[in-house]
């Protein structure tokens, strides 16, 4: 049998790689397609949301991710500085050309909210989009910004949206023009009309927004007196209370470094408590407060030792030298109470200093920072929930010395009469 030669192919073959098709990047013909859906869907927003669902599947919205959100929101592509781009097509049907009312916000949050869930990958181009935007405000009509307010409220509460691009908002133009605080204010109105306060403050804190918001005003007008009354004045009180109580707390935490430090260096003790005394008045911080970071101060500033048979001596000795600072921050009842409860508290969570809580309540007694009431109104019910068992076992022999104590000198004074 005579073998067959195999037919061969001719001509040179070319194999195309796929990165070398790569075609030109030219929206105009997705920005056609798009606004065409629109004019036909009009003010229907059940339909537009049907319609960008299905045309995922035959338009590149991974591509033009951007002219897609630049027509939902302004009805065509963006120029630079918010103006619309005059040689496209536009259409009227979108969020700046809708009603100012927080009902047909609502709806187009829903638009976007089902587009992005449907197309997953739009998330972080919507989120940058949302960026864009907030630095184009001074493109935008008042009506348009009030509009992207709602929304972007909307969205943040939704959590469509992460509260970091709230960072564009601290651009320097809009801040020396005034158009972030304004923003701002619709913003926040939007946002706690759908959640409270501590979801609010929650989302800030999340991304490290929370300690910025004073960055929505020039510099020379940075203090908490500004921003909380123009915040006040603008029907959101809740706003300004959490920027106050976030600078108190900014400037407690100051202050504990600020304490640490001292007492690392081994600066005199009266030279400390004066130090105090001075940020009490400055701050408007209340001894219970002071007291508790006084303790935390005391005990941070020291490196302890990891066995616990020689942790409780170390402790002692430690917070013998410190008396004198902890009795000059416990005039009151409520402090040596609040004392009482950080000591609690560390010793329980310091698994080290479980057994060394008694010999520490009895130091501070001698040294005339702990009363007796204080002491017994803590045993008898002002305790806390953690360790309980173990500390009053602890202090049970003590109380009932400190009874007797009292049983004693009352009866001497009935005998004296």
């Amino acid at each position: 049998m005579s073998s067959q030669q195999k037919p061969t192919l001719t001509g040179q073959r070319f194999k195309t790689r796929k990165r070398d098709e790569k075609e030109r990047f030219d929206p105009s013909q997705f920005q056609e397609s798009i606004v065409q859906g629109l004019n036909q869907t009009g003010t229907d927003l059940e339909a537009v949301a049907k319609f960008l669902d299905a045309s995922g599947a035959k338009l590149d919205y991974r591509r033009y991710a951007e002219t897609l959100f630049d027509i939902l929101v302004a009805g065509g592509m963006l120029a630079p500085g918010g103006t619309l781009s005059d040689d496209m097509t536009c259409t009227e049907f979108c969020l700046f050309k809708a009603q100012e009312d927080m009902e047909t916000m609502q709806a187009y949050a829903q638009v976007f909210n089902k587009l992005i869930r449907r197309y997953k990958y739009l998330e972080k181009g919507f989120e940058e989009e949302i960026k864009k935007l907030l630095l184009f405000l001074k493109g935008f009509t008042e009506s348009e910004r009030n509009k992207l307010a709602m929304l972007t409220g909307i969205l943040l509460a939704n959590g469509n949206i992460s509260a970091s691009i709230l960072s564009s908002l601290f651009n320097e133009n809009l801040v020396k023009e005034g158009v972030s605080p304004c923003f701002a204010v619709k913003l926040f109105k939007s946002w706690l009309s759908e959640k409270d306060i501590n979801s609010v403050a929650a989302s800030l804190r999340k991304v490290g927004m929370d300690n910025r918001l004073m960055e929505l005003f020039p510099a020379n007008k940075r203090s908490c007196e500004h921003f909380s009354k123009y915040f006040t004045d603008a029907g959101l009180k809740e706003i300004s209370d959490f920027a106050r109580n976030q600078q108190s707390i900014g400037a407690r935490k100051e202050l504990q470094k600020e304490l640490e430090d001292l007492m690392s260096r081994g600066e005199p003790l009266k030279d400390i408590i004066a130090y105090v005394r001075e940020e009490i008045k400055k701050n408007n911080i209340s001894e219970q407060t002071m007291i508790g970071l006084i303790w935390s101060s005391v005990m941070s500033s020291v490196e302890w030792n990891k066995k616990e048979e020689l942790v409780t001596e170390q402790a002692i000795k430690h917070l013998k030298q410190y008396s004198p600072l902890l009795k000059a921050f416990t005039s009151q009842g409520f402090s040596e109470l609040t004392l009482l409860l950080k000591i609690q508290e560390y010793c329980y969570d310091n698994i080290h200093f479980m057994k060394a809580f008694q010999k520490i309540v009895v130091l501070l007694y001698k040294a005339d920072v702990l009363s007796e009431e204080a002491i017994l109104k803590w045993y008898n019910e002002a305790h806390l929930a953690k360790g309980k068992s173990v500390f009053l076992e602890q202090m049970k022999k003590f109380v009932e010395w400190l009874k007797n104590a009292e049983e004693e000198s009352e009866s001497e004074e009935e005998d004296a009469d």
